[in-house]
């Protein structure tokens, strides 16, 4: 009984996930995907650095390596593009395991290193994929880009083709509704993964390397092996969070990709809570929403001004807000909101006098010196 108020919550959430196509318009589907795309690369994130404690400052690095072989694989050749011409699907998956594959390259450098050392390391894949995207015109259009190819399953395509009219409760389904269930299936399933995998064997083992990898050594735990596991894990979700991002946007560009893509994933996990799969959807939720909300109702807001124009425009207003919103999570609020979350459902279980059995605590900060936790296994603690 203690988890159905929970699971009311969820099938509550994922009703209105549902129904929102009926109502909203296209700028909120719009918004709607940039969020759940980047709420996937958020989630593969927090499980290297809030579970496996691994710092990186290259996700945006896989995720334009997703996003740029889903393009080629599903693109037709052109005498001046490469394509491969496969199906959606099989470039979804050529996406993911692009990424992996290059996370798998880098993780004896990520089983090595911790803390601002793997940072900085990876610091350094962005810039060599930015170069790469700029210089290999055949393969990613260059400077320009390359259109995006819309996504098709089984002869159904999420565009406004085939079929060229489709509508549910009187709503016309055009490719931004279609778009929408499919990116809400993927998240579902990525976030779906990323709890069963934090609770698993896997989980446990990443969770005592980040407290201690001498202790989870002599536990025998092997800790380049699991440290090199959540690598590639996180950039398989990179790779799948760019190639939505890139059936988001229509058209790929290497400026969609650039160092601050990475910090905003670290801001998104660190306001939702490090660990937890539902605050980087949060923190997912508030870091990509908030600029393009702004930029949308500038017009509106007195203390806006016009991008360009000199005052304090949309998405300056956007970084002074993440500032203060880190700064007081950091003071008032330890463990982002999903901690927040727990602390309150705690108080409310005990206020009920019901036994609080779902309460789980929250991960340590993984650039802090590793010492007892209470989220520590009882084999680590012995």
């Amino acid at each position: 009984m203690s988890d159905l108020p929970r699971r009311l919550g969820l099938a509550g959430l994922l009703g209105v996930a549902l129904a929102l196509p009926l109502v909203l318009q296209d700028f909120w589907l719009q918004l709607g995907l940039f969020v759940m795309a980047t709420a996937i690369g958020a989630v593969g994130l927090t499980l290297l650095v809030g579970v496996a404690g691994q710092l990186s400052l290259g996700h945006a690095a896989f995720a334009a390596i997703g996003a740029y072989v889903y393009v080629w694989a599903t693109s037709e050749s052109t005498d001046t593009l490469a394509g491969a011409g496969l199906p959606a699907v099989v470039g979804l998956v050529l996406a993911v395991a692009a990424a992996a594959l290059v996370g798998f390259v880098f993780s004896p450098v990520a089983s090595r290193l911790r803390g601002i050392y793997l940072g900085l390391a990876t610091l350094g894949l962005v810039f060599v994929v930015r170069h790469l995207l700029l210089n290999l015109d055949s393969w990613t259009g260059g400077f320009n880009g390359r259109s995006v190819e819309p996504f098709a399953l089984g002869g159904f395509s999420f565009s406004n083709k085939s079929p060229d009219y489709l509508a549910i409760a009187g709503v016309e389904f055009e490719g931004l509704h279609r778009l929408w269930y499919l990116f809400l299936v993927l998240t579902l399933l990525a976030c779906w993964l990323a709890g069963n995998l934090r609770t698993s064997r896997t989980g446990r083992a990443w969770a005592n390397v980040r407290d201690s990898e001498t202790a989870a050594a002599a536990m025998g735990v092997a800790v380049a092996r699991h440290k090199a596991s959540a690598f590639i894990v996180s950039s398989g979700y990179a790779g799948l969070a760019g190639a939505l991002l890139a059936l988001a946007y229509g058209r790929l560009a290497p400026d969609v990709f650039t160092l601050t893509v990475s910090v905003d994933f670290l801001v998104m996990i660190v306001l939702g809570g490090l660990g937890s799969v539902g605050g980087a959807v949060v923190g997912a939720l508030f870091v990509t929403a908030l600029p393009l909300v702004l930029t949308q109702y500038s017009g509106a807001l007195p203390f806006l001004a016009a991008p360009g124009s000199g005052g304090l425009d949309p998405a300056t207003a956007a970084r002074l807000l993440y500032g203060l919103a880190i700064i007081a999570v950091l003071l008032f609020l330890r463990g982002g909101l999903a901690g927040a979350f727990r602390r309150l459902r705690h108080r409310g279980r005990a206020a009920s006098g019901a036994p609080d059995d779902t309460a789980a605590p929250t991960p340590p900060d993984p650039g802090q010196p590793a010492g007892p936790s209470p989220s520590r296994s009882k084999e680590t603690a012995r």
